[in-house]
Parts: structure tokens; C-alpha cells; sequence
């Protein structure tokens, strides 16, 4: 098992992509914390949020291709068609998911008030999807920091 994670550790492409998925949750749950006043480890590891820490993952792994295996390539095609479905979905359908969860949210929250009933024992999950604005910066954010890496840390 050792052996599968160095691998793993060592593919550029792969560490690229995870790193920069970890620097956006990190600045994820900073910038939740001073805007907040509160520290939650969910923001550190869910899903939502700014930066996009899809779209930095997703990113990051389409630039790590370009420089390793060049445009031309088969991979590219794979991973820039990958990224464009995933930043798409986390600013459509995800984001309409995470709308509405907040208004359901606050109609069980009204119910609950007027009716004194427990409608739901826990809050459906409103940080799921994106804005443009949260896309692209975790756009930027990964292939800003997987050019960094492949070209200048590991090289």
C-alpha cells in the first residue's frame, strides 16, 4: 500500500491536482472563518464555497497534462473536456441544488416556528455549488499554482 501512495506521490499530474485541491480548501476555510467569525472543519473538507476547489483540481490536472504529455495529446482532450463538464455542473445544477436547499431550509425553519413540529432533525446542505465568480477563481487557482509546481518546484 506504501508503495501505491510514493507512486501516486510522485506523479506530478496527480500531485499537482491534489495539492491544489488542498490549498483551495485551506483558503476555503480561512476565508470562512474571517467572514464568519467561526472555524468549521466541514468548510475544510466540503464541497462549495470560494475558492472552487473543483475547479482548482480540475484545472491543475488539464495544465499538469498540457505540460507533461503536450496539447496534442489524447489526455488533453480527456482532461479539458473533464474540467469544462465539472465547472459546468458545479455552476448549474450543483448551485441550483444548493438554492434550493437554502429555501426549503427556511420554509421547514417557518413551519417549525408556527407549527412547534419537528419537521426535519437536521438542515439539507446549502454549500454545494458554485458561482461564476467562485469558478473561476479556482480556475485560476489551479492552473496558477500546477504551472508553479511542474515547471518550477519539481524541475
Amino acid at each position: 500500500m506504501s508503495d501505491i501512495i510514493l507512486t501516486l506521490a510522485r506523479n506530478e499530474i496527480v500531485a499537482a491536482s491534489f495539492l491544489s485541491w488542498l490549498i483551495a480548501q485551506i483558503i476555503k476555510t480561512i476565508l470562512h472563518f474571517f467572514l464568519n467569525k467561526e472555524f468549521k472543519f466541514e468548510r475544510l473538507v466540503g464541497s462549495g464555497g470560494m475558492p472552487s476547489s473543483h475547479s482548482a483540481t480540475v484545472c491543475a490536472l488539464t495544465t499538469a497534462v498540457i505540460i507533461n504529455e503536450g496539447i496534442s495529446s489524447p489526455l488533453f482532450a480527456i482532461a479539458g473536456v473533464f474540467s469544462l463538464i465539472v465547472m459546468y455542473d458545479a455552476m448549474g445544477v450543483r448551485r441550483e441544488t444548493g438554492i434550493q436547499a437554502q429555501v426549503l431550509n427556511d420554509i421547514v425553519e417557518l413551519l417549525t416556528h408556527e407549527y412547534d413540529a419537528v419537521i426535519m432533525e437536521k438542515k439539507l446542505k446549502e454549500f454545494v455549488g458554485h458561482t461564476p465568480t467562485q469558478v473561476i477563481a479556482g480556475a485560476l487557482l489551479g492552473i496558477g499554482f500546477s504551472l508553479l509546481y511542474c515547471l518550477v518546484l519539481v524541475k
